[in-house]
């Protein structure tokens, strides 16, 4: 009398374990697709998030105008009207894989600062693929291979 053997068998095995990872390679670049694109959109929330602290900053603080640094949006005592303009993650500089730069200027005879221009560039090839950019006009644009200026193409 035989014995019943219970289990499965090496080639069922094997075959289970090749469909995972036909699964697996497909669902992987998509995943990392995702996050790519959701790391973009957060690199442009950030960027609307900075204009609009920049417009509520100048309008508290107009003997200074646009803020120059990411500190001042946030606790800084240059102005008390303007501070706490932006959460401190961004403050930082750094979210989802962007780092992000802020530069103010003046403009003609006027001492305060009248221009700002803020750029978002990702922190590496997984990151994203698009660098931002916005100034005072408040329209965001990108550049797919080097850092965005204001002669690059609009958001739509």
């Amino acid at each position: 009398m035989k014995k019943q053997q219970k289990g499965f068998s090496l080639i069922e095995l094997l075959i289970v374990v090749a469909i995972i990872l036909i699964i697996a390679a497909i669902a992987i670049p998509n995943l990392i697709k995702s996050k790519m694109a959701a790391n973009e959109a957060a690199a442009v929330g950030a960027l609307r998030t900075f204009t609009t602290a920049e417009i509520a900053y100048s309008t508290a603080c107009p003997n200074i105008g646009f803020t120059q640094v990411l500190a001042d949006l946030g606790n800084a005592n240059t102005c008390p009207g303007g501070n706490n303009q932006i959460d401190p993650q961004l403050q930082t500089g750094l979210k989802s894989g962007y780092s992000f730069a802020l530069t103010a200027t003046t403009s003609g005879s006027s001492t305060s600062n009248v221009l700002f221009t803020a750029k978002g560039d990702p922190q590496g090839p997984s990151s994203g693929t698009r660098h931002f950019f916005v100034d005072q006009t408040g329209v965001i644009r990108y550049n797919q291979s080097a850092a965005a200026t204001n002669a690059d193409n609009a958001l739509q």
